[in-house]
């Protein structure tokens, strides 16, 4: 990838910045950043923003940019410039001469290794596994109808025959057990369904029934265990940048079956495609309270209080009417029905 340095330098003031809410740095930020192995952008930010999901403003990068944005590397200089009055985080390498200082050059080679944005370990399990079935995939017509020496479960290596895959279209199959539905709490209607992954396989021969292999086994596997075709496994360089539109979703799980979550839970959000959310947004976490209250005569009366903002999460998946987003910011614990707005 080549990386145009000059192109931040001259972009203007991103997209989904606010004049209303200037960048705020932390008490004494550094001057500069030497980049190292496992730095990421959102950490980087972090020492000198108060807000480290704005780091695309501070790096002063444009909508198209944040879509496709010039990445750093390690052993990278990040240097704070305040001459404008407004505080933007240039690139710099060192150069040749006396005093070695760093000043900003425009990269023109390859370069080997990206800085992830987020760890890219704390959602890759997330990215690579069926989370979410639409309603009409609830019901794959492949599936599961015999196994090896009549098995009753396989397992990794092991093969199996699953009916409806009558070409070689599709090689690569994720394998899934029919999960829970998702209701929205708004409307009570089931939205989408989590699926149990169980595991990936491989075809080895078309037909009706077609025989497959199961290349990884999270659990058992066995008859009438439904397949999906798996997308390409791939870790998107994910840019945080706030939704252009008002956004008004709830929590409605905690990825894992748990009842609380925190810091790096995957939280599924009712809100997806269809209402404007998309990869790289944040959102504010809010807790919905009401006071209730018993005067003099027994009689209880219910106040809705204002709405506590304690957390942030970071959406990374998003589908037609369900989004996944991991909590990376909270000061106390996540629970479903929790709101998700504009941050």
């Amino acid at each position: 990838m080549v990386r145009i340095i000059s192109a931040l330098i001259l972009a203007v003031t991103a997209a989904c910045a606010s004049a209303a809410e200037p960048l705020k740095l932390v008490d004494n930020p550094p001057d500069r950043h030497i980049v190292v192995k496992g730095d990421t952008l959102w950490g980087i930010s972090g020492k000198f923003l108060q807000q480290p999901w704005r780091w695309p403003e501070i790096w002063q990068m444009n909508k198209e940019q944040i879509k496709n944005p010039h990445w750093i590397y390690p052993g990278d200089i990040i240097l704070l410039d305040m001459s404008s009055g407004s505080p933007r985080l240039k690139m710099a390498k060192r150069v040749g001469g006396q005093d070695g200082k760093a000043q900003p050059t425009v990269y023109s080679t390859p370069v080997q290794q990206v800085i992830p944005s987020i760890p890219p370990s704390a959602i890759e399990p997330f990215i690579s596994q069926p989370l979410i079935v639409e309603a009409a995939e609830q019901d794959s017509p492949v599936k599961i109808v015999a196994t090896e020496e009549d098995r009753i479960m396989v397992g990794s290596a092991d093969s199996f025959y699953a009916s409806g895959i009558p070409d070689t279209s599709v090689e690569k199959w994720h394998i899934f057990r029919k999960g829970k539905g998702l209701k929205d709490p708004d409307t009570g209607e089931i939205i989408a369904y989590e699926a149990f992954f169980l595991g990936n396989a491989s075809l080895v021969k078309p037909g009706e029934p077609a025989n497959l292999r199961v290349t990884l086994a999270k659990e058992e596997i066995g008859l009438g265990d439904r397949l999906l075709p798996a997308p390409p496994a791939e870790i998107i360089s994910y840019v945080p940048h706030r939704p252009d539109q008002e956004v008004s979703a709830k929590v409605v799980s905690i990825y894992g079956g748990v009842n609380e979550g925190g810091p790096s839970s995957v939280v599924a959000l009712n809100r997806g495609k269809n209402d404007g959310l998309e990869i790289g947004h944040v959102v504010a976490m809010h807790r919905n309270r009401v006071s209730a209250s018993v005067d003099s005569e027994g009689r209880r009366t219910l106040t809705q209080v204002p709405a506590e903002r304690y957390g942030l999460a970071f959406v990374f998946r998003v589908f037609n009417r369900v989004a996944y987003a991991l909590v990376v910011q909270s000061s106390k614990s996540v629970i479903v029905g929790d709101s998700a707005t504009n941050p």
